[in-house]
């Protein structure tokens, strides 16, 4: 199972020095998200946001030169490791907002599904289609498998490989509700995917 963006919370944090750090971290965190997108942009507004699943996640609001919002989220390891890499993340996080932007008018973030039944309808007709379209679209005319699949320890899960490897790893899967969440964030969730592929033809010596 390949799941690189999900969050790990200190488990006590009943302790008040704990939770102090953690606090700190968090708005740190924040801070520097803001530092990175105002290289690129003028007027960055950030909140974080608690996720059930995922912990802290990291909502940047944006505007381009008319003024228009574009919105974007970001979960908290995925923030860390960049920042902690000592790599510039300003282009990293700003290649999102440059690709919503190709659409003017604006993009705040997706009304969340008020139901199951409208939750699983975009699962369903936009998700899912998209991801399977995204990866099949990339590696063509190489024949790739993509479609759901269920984990004991994740449940549903995007799954997608190569059938003609046949030595080793040649599937990765990511869990739904990830991908799912990703969505709602304003973010390509076909992203880990590709990612996931590539890594596995790298393995293989095919890239």
């Amino acid at each position: 199972m390949t799941n690189e963006t999900t969050n790990e919370i200190p488990g006590n944090l009943d302790d008040a020095e704990t939770q102090r750090k953690w606090e700190e971290l968090i708005k740190g965190v924040l801070h520097n998200g803001q530092v990175a997108l105002k290289t690129n942009f003028d007027q960055v507004e950030g909140q974080v946001l608690h996720h059930d699943n995922y912990g802290p996640i990291f909502i940047y609001q944006v505007q381009d030169s008319s003024n228009n919002g574009y919105v974007c989220g970001f979960f908290l390891r995925e923030l860390l490791t960049r920042f902690q890499a000592n790599e510039d993340p300003s282009d990293w996080m700003a290649s999102f907002y440059f690709e919503m932007m190709k659409a003017e008018g604006g993009r705040p973030l997706p009304d969340p599904p008020g139901t199951e039944e409208e939750a699983k309808t975009l699962i369903d007709q936009v998700l899912i289609p998209h991801c399977i379209s995204v990866v099949k679209e990339e590696f063509a005319p190489e024949e790739v498998h993509a479609g759901l699949a269920m984990n004991e320890e994740y449940g549903p899960v995007f799954e997608t490989g190569f059938p003609a490897i046949t030595d080793g790893n040649n599937v990765c899967a990511f869990p739904l509700h990830l991908l799912f969440t990703q969505l709602l964030l304003n973010r390509d969730p076909s992203d880990v995917l590709l990612q996931g592929l590539y890594k596995i033809r790298e393995e293989h010596g095919l890239e």
